[in-house]
């Protein structure tokens, strides 16, 4: 059980998969998920094949807490599963994601959450558009209300609307603009 108040942890890695390896690559990377998935507070993993020839799989992993993630990622078992698979893999990348960063996450979908900046774009446009709703619905009957009472009066609702409603529409509406691959040459 994670501790209480404790958030998910989604962590990505970014492998670059020496050629001709792929085989080999799968075969370790499904052995290091089974041996994560025997560790206190374990969610889940999946694996992405790239797109495209040369470009890093991907593989997606879920713990329950930051204690729990911690937990494997000292443990003497997967150091020993890396090491294993060492000669396979040529670079490698690593994110975490918790928090905010969840608003994007969609149903079925184990891909990286997108770039910061378009997260950034897309929250801020959300934030913005349901101050102004719920300005020009009561703003003006909130205006003599104590500033803290006034800020609660739109923060808690534009926070629930965001999480609940406009970022899971958003998200999926602008999904392939916000997971499209970097094409930078």
């Amino acid at each position: 059980m994670p501790a209480t108040g404790a958030e998910p942890v989604t962590v990505t890695v970014a492998r670059r998969v020496a050629p001709g390896r792929e085989a080999d690559f799968e075969e370790w990377s499904a052995g290091l998920t089974a041996t994560a998935s025997t560790f206190p507070g374990y969610l889940g993993a999946g694996m992405l094949r790239p797109g495209h020839v040369g470009e890093p799989w991907h593989v997606v992993f879920r713990f329950d807490s930051a204690a729990h993630l911690a937990g494997w990622e000292s443990s003497p078992e997967r150091r020993s599963v890396l090491d294993a698979g060492e000669e396979l893999v040529h670079s490698t990348d690593f994110h975490r994601i918790s928090g905010l960063e969840t608003w994007f996450a969609l149903p079925g979908r184990t891909a990286p959450a997108p770039p910061r900046w378009k997260m950034f774009v897309v929250s801020a446009a959300g934030i913005y558009l349901l101050n102004v709703l719920l300005a020009l619905a009561y703003g003006w009957s909130v205006a003599h209300w104590a500033l803290p009472v006034r800020i609660a009066a739109v923060s808690v609702p534009v926070t629930a609307l965001m999480t609940w409603l406009v970022m899971p529409r958003a998200a999926r509406l602008l999904q392939s603009w916000l997971y499209a691959p970097d094409r930078r040459i």
